[in-house]
């Protein structure tokens, strides 16, 4: 087969035989067609530009002698000297968009262009940066080439079309009005090349239900659930937040920024949940984005939604995904979020939103006109406050986002001056507990929700853990929070048959062990019903068991931490309101929290205790908290992300540098793959080279972080081993415990590893 038309692509047919070559121009008609679509609320003609043009510089004729010979397509017929490296193919198209539109439209869409495969680039800076790379193919002679070979006019005046979109929001929000044009495009190029490459692939991106759908399937779950419950205080409570949720759905127009301030254990998950489906209904919503920030709680939210909703609906997207709950469908989906549920990460949503790379930018489209619920939004670190929050703002405002801030420990984000620095902050929140027929104010719920008793200690001298540990020996059933792994493990070991809960537990065997403890604390609430005495349960955990885990215990005992930390604790204890109160001790431990943010909350909560001996766990409370805890950080920009991101008068965007410095957590440790559960099979296929990406997704469920310093002593030591380049495996069988994990580096700074802020 021959073919003299440019083209794009060449792909086999199973058999072996050449199906028909990827005609270029209709790739780039489609493309520009898709992208347009895609950008209908914000940017369709300048989309559609990018798209006739993203692939132009394909028409080089060292190109389509490339891809004739890397390909396989008439090897015979191409010209192969000097074929021995890809040709660069994006730098025409964007030299082409400055020639044509000048030098403000035209160097936004070259950004776009010259970055739809490699990413978004820098301005300048090194060889990768966009104005060396434009400089390098006009020397070069890349569009010249280009139109010697002629395009179709269609294609390179576009029928005359003239852009007239303006960019979207002040000078600080340019760069997520391109980042989302620049996801339309790539998105739009991806799938018409998929189409072409793997047509059954693309024929599993459909079949989605409605929001509507989706909305009765959720209603009549709910009424099975309420039908079901029983009529305890705590229910008539969650029917009432749940209520009013869904009535003020249907009352407010979209585009807004709400707060959702419930007690823990008072039903927010699936109240949340109803507000979003009704106000995607109401306002024309495409879909619900739940962003989680805790890997301990993510699937275990994902699998209430996949009880509403059904298996093929909710897509998970994280990296600890066990790939036995993926299919192709929810791979797909999960690369551009076009499903109507996605349960994400706040690593991978805001990261996302700061990317350069065309992989982590595809989806970000797909967040326009969708109602986003921030889960435990207290815990959005304050340092990168600035940017999360302007991206926020810039969403509600511009991409027609509902955002619904949801927690028991609403965070002071209202603006305000904060150390001599103005704090944007997000204004015009609309509480939906507030001045409602079911719920007047969040304080009502709080009170109708008290559940415990809190006991503050009488001093602030620390207590050693001999004492701690003999005031938890009084309770047979008792849960215990503590600030560092070192200081888990020292309780634990002075509390005979204690389980231990950090992330010197790898996650799969983490998952194990919340399950052990539910069953436990299941079977002793039977034997208590019976008459019969409970038997002895003492859980010793960091903080990764309090944001949304569901256990519910008679007795928490918590180091003295934050105060947001504490009412997340309470949340543990007497959670479904069986005991008139539940007992919260909080206790001052031998050492303070480490240093950085936890510290920081440690002495805000002391401050307010200086002031009040038994601060309430209340709304106005956590607030005098947050504001505090602000008060407390240097700045909430540590890497000056605003900064790299506002161009100035000559749009010399940082993108590439802005992406390698967002980073919602300092990650100083490397993944260890320990041995451990299906572990040991799985490392022996890494080992016997059978190594793909289903194998890798699974073996993340095994792997622990570890300091780099730790883990060159356990390298030298040959108690670990590097089976491949970067990826590393337990070579000493006793350095992982049944009941203590991961024994290698015994170090307390940390509170819990990136890998429980899933990436």
């Amino acid at each position: 087969m021959t073919s003299a038309r440019p083209i794009a692509h060449a792909a086999q047919n199973p058999d072996g035989s050449w199906r028909n070559p990827h005609d270029l121009a209709a790739h780039l008609s489609d493309v520009g067609d898709k992208a347009a679509k895609f950008a209908a609320r914000f940017g369709m003609d300048l989309a559609r530009l990018a798209g006739l043009w993203h692939d132009l510089g394909k028409y080089r004729p060292k190109f389509q002698n490339y891809i004739r010979h890397a390909s396989g397509f008439e090897r015979e017929n191409a010209h192969i000297e000097g074929m021995e490296h890809r040709v660069e193919h994006s730098a025409a198209g964007a030299l082409h968009a400055m020639d044509t539109l000048g030098e403000l439209q035209g160097r936004l869409l070259a950004y776009l262009i010259a970055g739809h495969h490699a990413g978004l680039p820098d301005w300048n800076g090194g060889p990768a940066s966009l104005y060396q790379r434009m400089d390098n193919a006009r020397r070069e002679g890349h569009l010249d080439e280009v139109l010697a070979a002629a395009p179709p006019n269609h294609i390179l005046d576009a029928n005359g079309l003239k852009p007239s979109t303006r960019p979207k929001g002040k000078a600080q929000e340019l760069h997520l009005w391109l980042r989302m044009l620049f996801s339309c495009l790539v998105d739009a190029d991806f799938l018409d090349t998929e189409a072409y490459m793997e047509p059954d692939r693309a024929t599993l991106r459909a079949g989605y239900p409605s929001i509507g759908e989706l909305l009765d399937r959720f209603t009549d779950h709910m009424a099975r659930l309420r039908g079901d419950a029983p009529a305890t205080a705590v229910n008539a409570v969650r029917d009432r937040v749940l209520t009013q949720c869904i009535e003020r759905a249907r009352e407010d127009r979209g585009n807004c920024l709400f707060s959702l301030t419930v007690p823990t254990g008072g039903g927010k998950t699936l109240a949340s949940l109803a507000f979003a489906l009704n106000h995607a209904k109401a306002h024309g919503k495409q879909r619900v984005i739940y962003v989680i920030p805790y890997l301990s709680i993510i699937e275990q939210t994902a699998g209430v939604f996949r009880q509403v909703f059904g298996e093929e609906v909710v897509i998970e997207h994280h990296s600890h995904l066990d790939p036995d709950k993926e299919d192709r469908s929810s791979r797909l989906a999960a690369e551009n979020w076009d499903a109507p549920i996605i349960v994400t990460t706040n690593v991978q949503f805001f990261e996302s939103l700061h990317a350069a790379r065309t992989s982590r930018c595809r989806k970000l489209h797909n967040i326009v006109d969708s109602v986003v619920i921030l889960d435990e939004a207290q815990l959005l670190p304050p340092e990168w406050l600035d940017p999360c929050l302007a991206a926020i703002r810039a969403l509600a405002t511009h991409y027609g986002v509902t955002f619904v801030l949801c927690t028991a420990t609403q965070p002071a984000f209202r603006p305000r001056e904060v150390n001599s620095n103005r704090f944007a902050g997000l204004s015009d929140v609309r509480e939906l507990m507030q001045g409602g027929p079911h719920v007047e104010a969040p304080e009502a719920l709080y009170e109708a929700l008290k559940r415990v008793r809190v006991h503050w200690p009488t001093t602030l001298a620390p207590q050693d853990w001999d004492t701690v540990a003999q005031r938890i020996a009084n309770h047979p059933q008792a849960l215990i929070i503590v600030n560092r792994k070192n200081h888990a493990r020292a309780l634990a070991e002075k509390l005979p048959g204690a389980l231990y809960l950090t992330t010197n537990l790898c996650g799969a065997h983490r998952a194990e062990r919340i399950d052990e403890i539910r069953l436990r604390l299941a079977a002793n609430r039977e034997r208590a019903q019976a008459g019969l005495p409970v038997c002895s349960l003492h859980v010793v955990s960091t903080q990764l068991i309090e944001a949304g885990v569901d256990v519910d215990f008679p007795v928490v005992f918590r180091s003295l931490a934050g105060l947001d930390a504490i009412a997340q604790a309470a949340g543990r204890c007497n959670r479904e309101g069986r005991l008139e109160r539940g007992e919260v001790q909080v206790f001052v431990p031998p050492e303070p929290a480490p240093p950085g943010l936890l510290l920081k909350a440690e002495q805000a909560t002391r401050e307010l205790l200086a002031l009040d001996a038994e601060p309430a766990l209340s709304p106005e409370m956590f607030d005098r908290f947050s504001r505090l805890l602000l008060a407390k950080v240097n700045t909430c920009d540590k890497a000056n992300i605003c900064r790299l991101l506002t161009p100035g008068n000559k749009l010399e965007f940082r993108f590439r540098e802005a992406a390698d410095k967002f980073r919602l957590i300092d990650n100083e440790g490397l993944p260890v793959i320990v041995r451990w559960g299906e572990s040991p099979a799985l490392i022996d296929r890494l080992d016997a080279g059978k190594i793909d990406r289903r194998l890798l997704r699974k073996l993340q469920r095994y792997t622990v972080n570890v300091h780099p310093d730790c883990l060159r002593r356990l390298l030298d030591q040959g108690d670990v081993r590097e089976t491949l380049p970067g990826l590393y495996v337990q070579a000493n069988d006793l350095i992982y415990d049944e009941t203590f994990g991961f024994l290698g580096c015994e170090q307390g700074a940390s509170l819990f590893a990136a890998q429980d802020l899933v990436i």
